[in-house]
């Protein structure tokens, strides 16, 4: 059964660097298929924290572990505004990669990435028309029976928060994407940004044709936790079925603090009640 290791929102030049440490014991032990960070490296996308960003990159691959990553919005300089407009990725092509409609396929899995990141919304993200259509062909020759697995920074989704009816952002865009995704049989949506770890289905937020399972991360080794402790998503998939297992440091070491099971029932990602 293949697994990914989800992480988002590492935000190196605001990290804690014993999250660090942890993180990357627990990818040795652990041993996922796939290790994919879904945004949001460094704080302000300064050269010297592009470089740890990369050293960390360089960590996972020593432990023999591919991995998939996206740019989040603090990867595009905030307050450098020639920079920022002119050549907001540039740091991001050369110390983390180049590609920025990443793919990785192996038994059992099919995963794409898109760069929502943006200089003019730089905050919330907008996917453009061009990704929009590029979405389908990027699973075009996916197995049939792989996990179609699509990552973004921002959530493609609205996501409910606490009890007064308040909800977290979508990208722009982001219905016209969900709709080409649902085309493409994706069953998965992998993001981050928002710093807060979630899973539910998306016909629970809007009717879609064929619902995706919605997969948040918390922030993996950021200082700001926004109420939750560092976390990441450890994703395990079979044909009809997900288990998302939350593992956060509520200790030196990274645990688990939550298991979610899905399946599909009827076209629909049904959650499985909890033990």
């Amino acid at each position: 059964m293949p697994s990914i290791a989800h992480l988002s929102d590492v935000h190196f030049g605001r990290h804690d660097p014993g999250a660090v440490d942890a993180i990357l014991a627990d990818l040795k032990e652990l041993q996922p298929t796939l290790v994919v960070i879904s945004g949001d490296f460094t704080q302000r996308a300064k050269r010297s924290q592009f470089r740890l960003a990369h050293a960390f990159l360089v960590e996972i691959e020593a432990l023999g572990l591919p991995w998939l990553a996206v740019p989040g919005n603090h990867d595009v300089p905030l307050y450098d505004v020639a920079r920022r407009f002119l050549s907001p990725l540039r740091r991001y092509r050369r110390y983390i990669t180049p590609d920025l409609a990443p793919r990785f396929v192996a038994p059992g899995l099919a995963v794409v990435g898109i760069n929502t990141a943006r200089s003019l919304t730089w905050s919330d993200g907008r996917v453009s028309r061009d990704q929009i259509e590029a979405i389908a062909a990027a699973f075009g020759d996916a197995d049939p029976e792989a996990a179609r697995v699509l990552v973004t920074h921002h959530p493609l989704v609205e996501l409910p928060w606490g009890e007064d009816g308040a909800s977290l952002k979508a990208a722009g865009r982001a219905r016209r994407a969900l709709d080409a995704a649902s085309v493409a049989g994706v069953e998965m949506l992998l993001a981050g940004h928002h710093h807060r770890s979630f899973t539910g289905s998306a016909a629970t937020f809007r009717a879609a044709n064929g619902a995706v399972l919605v997969v948040q991360a918390g922030t993996a080794t950021s200082t700001r936790v926004r109420g939750e402790a560092n976390s990441y998503n450890l994703i395990r998939t079979s044909p009809g079925s997900a288990e998302i297992e939350v593992r956060a440091r509520t200790t030196e070491a990274f645990e688990t603090v939550r298991v979610e099971r899905h399946r599909l029932v009827d076209g629909v990602w049904a959650a499985e009640p909890r033990p």
